[in-house]
């Protein structure tokens, strides 16, 4: 009598590549869901932004004036960061770029979901594209602290939102040899990536503190 052997396919091993044939790599479902959430996050903050721009610009048409609702001061002012020429760095409202990149990010992170792998020019390719989103970022949160003079709530989530996935999408590739670096920096990101985001995050939050302090609430 012949035995039929079973194997349980979740625990067998990816099949080994050749030296011609590219890698593959997926990531875990939490990596998934993170940027299914900061994409989604970005792009809620894209679209109510650029909905209020296109009603501030309906009102000026109108003889009217539409003040968004996430102005509250002077300093805490959607509107005033909208109107800047700052607002439109590349001739159009800078959220309607939010809106196919962060729509991407979800795209990404639901492929992810469904345990789709991307070879290593995706992942650098995708990897540039948040580095490039932070870096506008960070001219952005120059431009609001010390030449706007106000802050956009909105704004600020899509920061946030943006620094999240940079920062994860670059361990992943580091932990994943895509990008090289020493392997006690690959130690440290397999536990402590979060310390990453929080750490840039709340220095942003420390130069608002400092450049407002408590007109932020007056």
């Amino acid at each position: 009598m012949s035995k039929t052997t079973v194997k349980d396919v979740s625990t067998d091993s990816e099949p080994e590549h050749t030296a011609d044939e590219p890698r593959t790599v997926g990531s875990s479902r939490a990596f998934a869901v993170l940027m299914v959430i900061t994409g989604a996050a970005g792009l809620l903050a894209a679209w109510v932004i650029t909905i209020d721009k296109f009603k501030i610009l309906e009102g000026k048409l109108a003889g009217k004036t539409f003040t968004p609702s996430c102005s509250i001061n002077p300093i805490v002012s959607c509107g005033s960061v909208m109107e800047s020429k700052q607002a439109a760095a590349f001739g159009f409202p800078n959220p309607m770029l939010g809106l196919v990149a962060y729509g991407i990010v979800i795209c990404v992170g639901i492929s992810l979901l469904t345990r789709v792998k991307f070879p290593r020019w995706y992942w650098l390719t995708f990897n540039f594209g948040t580095l490039f989103g932070v870096g506008f970022c960070t001219w952005l949160q120059f431009q609001s602290l010390y030449r706007i003079n106000a802050l956009c709530l909105w704004c600020s989530l899509a920061w946030v939102a943006t620094i999240t996935m940079f920062w994860y999408v670059t361990s992943f590739n580091m932990r994943n040899d895509f990008l090289k670096v020493p392997r006690p920096v690959k130690n440290f990101l397999g536990e402590f990536t979060w310390v990453l985001p929080v750490t840039h995050v709340g220095i942003i939050v420390m130069l608002i503190l400092t450049r407002w302090g408590t007109q932020l609430w007056a």
